[in-house]
């Protein structure tokens, strides 16, 4: 194994912090990397790595060499792809992880369009409604939809996402249409179980305010609470990209139009440890142009 491909096992060790999760991901055993790693330390003169029952740590020297594996593999990545890449079309297998909701309702066309434009490319789609760890993923993309970032997140804003109160008109009908925030207590409410089941948010005076609700209903997916609430069951809070169709054909109404829902962006989020190869950057860039400052779901929004 020559220089550089030692150090790329190692940075991946040290990521994963497992001879057998690496051994996994290289289809080889296990004994294959902790020998390669062994010559490392031997050439190096030094231990790298802490071995110990339950996970390998860095040693002192072991994270010191981390970093200048990662500057210089990262150096090497740029130098090779900037010779190629950029004169080329995009080629290659893109790794995404990505909401569920997002993902099939809005997402899933652009790639189709990208994936025609570009047939040297293929896709693998993973789709979560929680943060996942990109490197051990194995992830080349993460689009997360978020009102903060992680320390440490390396990302580019693609476009932004708005939530708006809705319910079926037939529910309005028998209970009410809520005029303030606070009315809602007195409604079936129903929410989503990772963000919004007991209160929700609203920008008030150029602050966020959280209103506590109530239901009997709740879900880990944006599409079982839009069919609960087309089905009258109660006032759900889900964002425009969700919503967009129900609200143009009527079946739903958006309640509370004086109050918005705070801003949350749509960020393609890269693994923080490589260079970003030209067809992640190509589809990144492709996302951003076709959701643009005003994505094309927020034209449901009330005016003003």
């Amino acid at each position: 194994m020559d220089r550089l491909d030692s150090m790329r096992l190692f940075v991946r060790v040290a990521e994963l912090g497992s001879f057998s999760a690496v051994a996994q991901q290289m289809n080889v055993a296990r004994s294959v990397v902790t020998r390669q790693v062994a010559a490392l330390e031997a050439h190096l003169g030094t231990k790298l790595l802490a071995r110990s029952t339950r996970r390998l740590s860095l040693t002192s020297a072991g994270a010191t060499y981390l970093e200048k594996c990662r500057e210089i593999l990262g150096l090497v990545d740029a130098a090779e792809a900037g010779l190629t890449e950029d004169s080329q079309a995009p080629r290659g297998h893109l790794r995404i992880t990505l909401p569920f909701s997002f993902g099939i309702r809005q997402l899933m066309p652009m790639f189709g369009d990208f994936m025609a434009a570009n047939p040297e490319i293929t896709i693998e789609l993973e789709f979560s409604d929680r943060r996942t760890n990109l490197i051990e993923g194995g992830f080349d993309l993460a689009i997360r939809i978020t009102d903060r970032l992680e320390p440490g997140d390396v990302a580019r804003k693609i476009g932004s996402s708005r939530s708006v109160v809705v319910a079926a008109p037939g529910y309005v009908k028998r209970h009410g249409r809520p005029r303030h925030p606070k009315d809602l207590i007195r409604h079936e409410c129903f929410g989503y179980v990772l963000a919004t089941r007991s209160s929700w948010a609203f920008s008030l005076d150029g602050k966020t305010e959280w209103f506590p609700v109530a239901g009997r209903l709740e879900a880990n997916s944006g599409d079982a609470l839009l069919a609960a609430a087309i089905g009258g069951l109660g006032i759900t809070y889900l964002p425009t990209f969700i919503v967009e169709t129900a609200v143009r054909e009527h079946s739903l109404d958006i309640l509370l139009p004086a109050f918005r829902a705070p801003e949350l962006g749509i960020y393609a989020v890269f693994p923080s440890n490589r260079y970003v190869p030209h067809r992640v950057r190509a589809l990144v860039e492709y996302l951003a142009q076709r959701i643009g400052s005003k994505p094309p779901w927020d034209e449901i929004l009330p005016k003003g």
